[in-house]
């Protein structure tokens, strides 16, 4: 019998796509296998909705699935219509030639064309990184659905919903053809200290008071680590410096950091500084 793409996701056959896409996030969620390390039978039920979201989760596929041109494994089904003039059988297999032009073929002579072997389905993941990870660039290991360790380059500047795509990562071809690829999608985590403006960082770090009106040199955070940064004298709160290439690191030239300061009385009861206070 053959798999119901939409039971395997849970959704009814009228689902939206919206449906679809909710219902195999929860299914991923429930069933990837770095949350069920050792659990064959979750990482089958992760391997088969992710197969199945493949072709609903196209708008394209679920037409020709729904239609019956396509069965659950993607693979196209034998075309009978009436435009075969009846003659049944012939494989439609996209840019592999369609079944009319394999009927010309065969009444001059050429033989039926075979089909060639078809790409094996992508597999999408969801990729969580760290805010420096894409202002860097990182490896990281990943656990596919087959239970593989990948090392996973990300490289630097890449975007909040980005997807990378891993030639030959996904599933294997079911006619001997060459694997399909892994999707990631990328989903960076915001971070308290830095925000991204295209390649620039912007930040706001407090400044002593007596920092601010003598001039010197504080310490600031950084991606790559902290550095010293000179405060010139007789700077003011809303007052911005410039780390020059310290912010996202693309090629050929780095972004820069940009550092609003922001004057700090660090002991408003400084005796002292109130008496100083008086006398101006």
């Amino acid at each position: 019998m053959s798999k119901d793409l939409y039971a395997i996701l849970g959704v009814s056959r009228t689902a939206s796509h919206s449906d679809i896409r909710r219902a195999y996030k929860r299914k991923a969620k429930d069933l990837h296998p770095d949350l069920n390390p050792g659990d064959k039978v979750k990482s089958d039920g992760f391997k088969a909705a992710s197969a199945a979201y493949e072709i609903l989760g196209d708008d394209a596929k679920r037409a020709q699935y729904d239609r019956g041109e396509i069965d659950a494994d993607g693979n196209t089904k034998g075309y009978t219509g009436p435009e075969a003039g009846g003659f049944g059988g012939f494989e439609h297999a996209g840019g592999q030639g369609d079944a009319f032009e394999d009927i010309l073929s065969g009444m001059f002579g050429g033989g039926r064309r075979r089909p060639g072997p078809r790409k094996g389905a992508d597999m999408r993941y969801r990729v969580e990184i760290a805010f420096e990870d894409a202002v860097l660039g990182a490896k990281r290991d990943m656990t596919m659905a087959d239970g593989r360790k990948l090392s996973v380059s990300i490289p630097a500047g890449i975007e909040n919903g980005r997807t990378m795509r891993l030639k030959s990562q996904g599933q294997p071809s079911p006619s001997g053809g060459p694997p399909g690829d892994a999707l990631l999608e990328i989903k960076i985590r915001d971070n308290p200290t830095w925000v991204r403006k295209g390649v620039d960082l912007h930040m706001t770090i407090p400044v002593p008071l007596r920092t601010a009106i003598l001039g010197g040199s504080i310490e600031v955070a950084t991606p790559a680590g902290p550095v010293a940064l000179k405060v010139p004298e007789g700077s003011n709160s809303g007052s911005v410096l410039r780390l020059r290439h310290k912010g996202v690191q693309v090629s050929p030239r780095a972004g820069h950091l940009y550092v609003r300061l922001e004057v700090l009385i660090e002991d408003p009861k400084d005796t002292k500084l109130k008496a100083w206070a008086r006398d101006v």
